[in-house]
């Protein structure tokens, strides 16, 4: 059985989360549903899609799912990879290449097998994702006519059969919505979107997806807040930006299974640069919503502002992203080994939204992020809300399973 997930834009109203849905390949025998097509709104027709089939997370024979990334670009990372506490792994990116194919080339391609092996060694599903902000430019042309599905079905499959995969992730980065700036878009996207999926899976299109719960706020809000939050709906009506709780609400209000719903969670979180009169208003209690200067602080060491060549082949200037993975907040000193606040730091831990944050006053850079606590919320909430499972980006950046052995244990693994 081969195992097939979908990036898709859930552009709900007040819910701008990412959702994956999930599915495998079965025998020809079986009939063809048609899901909506759109890459917008979920449409309740959805909600016909048939039962989720999902390796066990656990020996025990639990049904819930725990998936992640795995970044190719990481170095000596693959046999660290905690692979029984995972149900999948997927390896990231594969590209499109304009002449119909895919490449591995900018990430290590020649790690994919011992990847594979390794996630087999502990019977842990091994997928590779296609696409991503940088790999989508030809998903357009490469599903735009008959011809082109079907070669790309074959290029796909090829990938499958070289490296003896478990399954595909495409993460198109957008259907008929811009992305990067050189990306190819059309009216017929989605709908032809569809229609490779359901030549490549001969089958029902859709198991389960993943709601992709982060980069909530960051440098394109008016305020700094909450990265990945699990709540939003007990903030301001102006800080209400999207949430788990939100987006699980509009997916299930639209039709669709919580049961087949698992949650994006992230591993990594977002800095600004704040005033210590907006981040400490009162001299002593962190602000949850302060604004902020358009000076990006550097994030974590892994942070550079080289400058570099985008995937249009155009020359960029350097900025940092102010991104802190969770294990460069622990290696920058930010954190203690073991996940806790060290000392010179301000912080506060949002109820609302679940979501800790810190304040450097000697820098003035204000971080949100997640911790053990927020995980281990998020996956009480997975457990008492019905959902699947969680999905988390990205595998390399937890420190020692802090953030994964906390939101297992919230979902009773």
């Amino acid at each position: 059985m081969l195992f097939l997930s979908l990036t898709l834009l859930a552009a709900l109203p007040l819910v701008p989360v990412w959702a994956v849905p999930m599915c495998s390949v079965r025998s020809q025998s079986t009939s063809v549903s048609s899901p909506t097509g759109s890459s917008t709104t979920p449409s309740p027709t959805a909600s016909g899609s048939q039962a989720v089939s999902s390796s066990s997370s656990t020996s025990g024979g639990s049904n819930l799912i725990a998936t992640s990334w795995y970044a190719g670009w990481e170095t000596n990372t693959i046999s660290s990879i905690s692979w029984d506490k995972y149900s999948a792994v997927k390896y990231c990116f594969a590209v499109t290449t304009s002449d119909g194919n895919v490449s591995l080339a900018d990430s290590n391609e020649a790690d994919v097998a011992s990847f594979v092996q390794a996630a087999h060694q502990h019977n842990t599903k091994a997928m590779v994702t296609i696409g991503g902000w940088t790999g989508s430019q030809y998903f357009s042309t490469n599903f735009g006519s008959a011809e082109n599905r079907t070669n790309f079905v074959n290029t796909v499959l090829g990938l499958v059969t070289k490296y003896n995969l478990d399954g595909l992730d495409f993460d198109w980065e957008y259907p008929n919505r811009a992305g990067a700036p050189c990306n190819i878009i059309s009216s017929s996207d989605s709908a032809n979107y569809l229609s490779f999926l359901q030549e490549l899976r001969f089958a029902k299109v859709l198991d389960y997806i993943e709601i992709m719960n982060y980069d909530v706020f960051g440098l394109w809000t008016s305020t700094a807040g909450p990265n990945s939050p699990l709540n939003d709906t007990c903030a301001p009506s102006a800080d209400q930006q999207g949430s788990a709780v939100s987006a699980v609400k509009a997916w299930t209000a639209a039709g669709f299974p919580a049961s087949q719903i698992a949650l994006g969670v992230a591993s990594y979180g977002h800095s600004y640069s704040v005033s210590t009169s907006e981040a400490l208003p009162d001299g002593k209690t962190l602000a949850l919503f302060p604004t902020f200067s358009k000076t990006v602080p550097q994030g974590d060491s892994s942070d550079t502002d080289a400058a570099s060549t985008t995937e249009c082949g155009v020359l960029v200037p350097g900025g940092f992203s102010g991104i802190w993975n969770f294990n460069g907040l622990i290696n920058g000193n930010v954190l203690t080994s073991n996940g806790t606040v060290n000392t010179g730091y301000d912080y506060t831990y949002d109820e609302c939204s679940q979501t800790p944050f810190i304040y450097d006053p000697k820098t003035q850079v204000y971080i949100s992020y997640d911790n053990a606590q927020s995980f281990g919320v998020k996956g009480n909430y997975i457990k008492q809300a019905g959902l699947l499972g969680f999905a988390m980006w990205e595998t390399a950046s937890d420190s020692n399973d802090i953030l994964l052995d906390a939101i297992r244990s919230g979902m009773g693994l």
